[in-house]
């Protein structure tokens, strides 16, 4: 009886010491995040930093050389149309210069009284030669002079006709020299009597003073910008984006303003997609194609003005039926996309077909039903029927949308401080 006992005894120990060894080489579950697929609203846009712009933008240049009087006009002044904003002194010419300019004038009023004269020579060489013309005819008519004779004489009144045209073009052409010649001499006496001869620049068009270059007297050469002109109410906005990314933006599309101040979100329309790119050196000094997206203002401007920064969204698709999982779920095997679902403790790798895609969120066109459960950031280990163990931090805050549980290393896109870098998809999902 004893030993029967003690045969008992050593059964149980070796069967709990087999239990031990089992339990000990079975792999534990791995701990995993999780997220639900569900049906919602997707909302792919297209990231960059703008800056407003006046729609109506007028630079006011300096139409001749000269010393510029200093401005005093200041940023934000209001201006009438053909205010005075500047006024300039021709430079002074050397005595060299002013006696070129005084023989030039006179060459080209000698040239005008000459081409006069020609005119008049020519004029009573036509009359002559219209007179020889009709005698002759007539002789002709009567058998006197031969035929030959007549159209001789028709050809030399054509002739002179023709030389009489050409005379009063090269007249007209000296009268217009002579005339810029009695211009430059009135400037130059205007510029010996002082400040009667200055230029007075005036305002094309009424608005405020956005812009002043530099406000003191100086000297100037023509075409030098002395003030900008515009009017900040009329606003607009300006975005310069990859030009693999403007392909997808049209005329129409609704653009949504942020990060500009204030916490309310403004709301624009893009007017035009410029037909043409230019190239600019990224922050890590890579070159890059852009073009220029310019949207108008759909809700009030607020306190912007001109040449502000604002963050721009363009609202490339959006549909409000959609299956969506978050962007981490989804990962490329061979060459089609697949995700981990959870089925039964266990991670079972599931073939998706995936359509529209953004760092935060991708939609699922099939492979997937709403409600199943799948593994965000699955690592290595994680393979098809691999026991998982879903993991939720009590002490992490989460948000849940229609593509599931959001934690805090996973913020939607539309929470501020969460928008990608520039030129990425953006992704809105509304509950």
């Amino acid at each position: 009886m004893a030993a029967h006992r003690g045969r008992l005894v050593y059964a149980g120990f070796g069967l709990v010491l087999l239990a031990l060894l089992t339990y000990a080489l079975v792999p534990s579950p791995i701990t995993v995040d999780v997220a639900a697929a569900a049906r919602g609203t997707l909302i792919v846009t297209v990231d960059e930093d703008g800056e407003t712009r006046a729609r109506d933008r007028f630079v006011v240049s300096a139409p001749v050389a000269g010393r510029v009087a200093r401005i005093d006009l200041r940023e934000g002044d209001p201006v009438a149309v053909d205010q005075v904003v500047a006024q300039i002194w021709t430079l002074p010419l050397s005595a060299r210069e002013r006696e070129e300019q005084l023989a030039r004038i006179v060459a080209t009023e000698a040239l005008e009284r000459e081409s006069e004269e020609r005119v008049r020579r020519v004029e009573t060489d036509y009359a002559q030669a219209r007179r020889d013309r009709e005698r002759i005819e007539q002789l002709a008519r009567h058998g006197i002079v031969s035929q030959r004779e007549a159209e001789q004489a028709i050809v030399g009144e054509r002739t002179q006709a023709n030389a009489l045209e050409e005379a009063r073009l090269r007249e007209r052409s000296a009268a217009a020299d002579a005339e810029v010649a009695r211009a430059a001499r009135l400037a130059l006496a205007e510029h010996q009597d002082g400040p009667e001869g200055s230029v007075r620049v005036r305002a094309p068009v009424a608005g405020r003073v956005l812009r002043i270059p530099e406000r003191s007297e100086r000297v100037v050469q023509a075409g030098t910008p002395l003030l900008v002109l515009g009017d900040p109410r009329r606003l607009e906005v300006v975005l310069d984006v990859l030009s693999t990314e403007a392909v997808k933006v049209e005329p129409g599309m609704e653009v949504v303003l942020e990060g500009w101040g204030e916490e309310r979100t403004l709301r624009a329309q893009v007017r035009v997609v410029e037909p043409f790119a230019f190239t600019k050196v990224s922050a890590l000094g890579v070159e890059e194609q852009r073009v220029n997206v310019v949207a108008d203002f759909v809700d009030p401007s607020g306190r912007l003005a001109d040449a502000y920064r604002v963050d721009a969204r363009i609202v490339v698709w959006r549909n409000d039926d959609v299956l969506t999982v978050p962007a981490s779920a989804v990962f490329r095997r061979g060459e089609g996309t697949s995700v981990f679902v959870v089925e039964g403790g266990r991670a079972r790798r599931r073939p998706v077909t995936i359509g529209h895609r953004s760092p935060t969120a991708v939609e699922i066109l099939d492979g997937l039903r709403a409600g199943e459960t799948v593994i965000r950031h699955p690592s290595n280990d994680v393979d098809d029927g691999v026991r998982v163990r879903a993991h939720r931090d009590p002490e992490a805050v989460s948000v849940t949308t229609p593509a599931g549980t959001l934690r805090p290393d996973d913020p939607p896109a539309s929470a501020p401080g969460s928008r990608p870098s520039a030129g990425e998809h953006a992704a809105v999902v509304e509950p």
